[in-house]
């Protein structure tokens, strides 16, 4: 019973920290039974997108979260502009948004990761044990990012990536409490768990019609499962990148409390 109570009140966590990727999912399903004339669909996307991050900083996030959240709305159009470029992915529809065929709102679905993890790491009070050296996630997280754009020119080297990631985060767990019960995982774990349900989220998303791959522009098929391993990847970047600037975060606040109470000399 202890259990059933404990999964129903992580599902409930889950469930808030979602609450920008579900805004998304839902703007995604209405925009595709429902027209604006002279809107077209891509810009009204962004419009509820903007108006749905204005709430999230009003009710939901806090100045930091935003911060980070706007990193990854350039990490994500950085990628999005290079992919639909190369012709990785296309998004066939009209808009006023759209920069070298790539609509402004696409920013939102890689911001809506690290909106859920930032939720996640405060509703659930995450604390990691066993983090590795901040030379070896900086590196780590800067070649995951450049194989992303290399792989069209030197091969694709994620699963080297993804050996190294095991190899350097072997000991890394991360911990989270639920109604004063902690609990952990590996992390390693949680990054593929999260990599899956979005995986999961994006075959949704490509169904909605909020971008498409060169298989599925005349027929919806299911994304290939292989994509997994690229969310997995992303996910991976974006927790190192979060974990990173709370870690810097925390220093600059220690710094400013010596600064504030410095001792006195005797």
């Amino acid at each position: 019973m202890v259990f059933v109570r404990q999964l129903f009140r992580f599902g409930y966590m889950q469930a808030l920290c979602c609450i920008f990727p579900v805004i998304i999912f839902g703007t995604l399903g209405l925009t595709k039974l429902v027209e604006v004339p002279g809107l077209p669909r891509y810009d009204l996307i962004l419009i509820i997108c903007l108006l749905a991050q204005i709430g999230m900083v009003a009710f939901l996030e806090t100045l930091d979260e935003l911060k980070v959240i706007c990193l990854f709305h350039l990490i994500g159009l950085a990628l999005e502009l290079f992919k639909v470029h190369m012709g990785s992915w296309s998004y066939p529809g009209e808009g006023w948004s759209k920069i070298f065929g790539v609509p402004l709102y696409s920013g939102f679905m890689y911001a809506s990761v690290a909106s859920y993890i930032c939720q996640a790491w405060r509703r659930l009070d995450l604390q990691i044990t066993g983090w590795p050296r901040s030379i070896w996630t900086i590196l780590i997280c800067a070649a995951i990012y450049g194989n992303f754009f290399t792989h069209h020119f030197i091969g694709d080297y994620r699963w080297i990536l993804t050996a190294l990631l095991a190899v350097i985060f072997f000991r890394t767990k991360v911990y989270f409490k639920l109604h004063e019960r902690t609990y952990w995982l590996p992390l390693i774990l949680s990054f593929l768990l999260i990599g899956f349900f979005i995986w999961v989220a994006e075959n949704i998303s490509t169904f909605l019609g909020a971008w498409s791959y060169p298989d599925q522009e005349h027929v919806w098929r299911i994304v290939h499962i292989g994509k997994i391993s690229s969310w997995f990847l992303l996910v991976v970047i974006s927790v190192i990148i979060v974990a990173q600037l709370k870690h810097v975060k925390k220093g600059m606040d220690n710094t400013r409390k010596l600064e504030s109470n410095p001792k006195m000399d005797s």
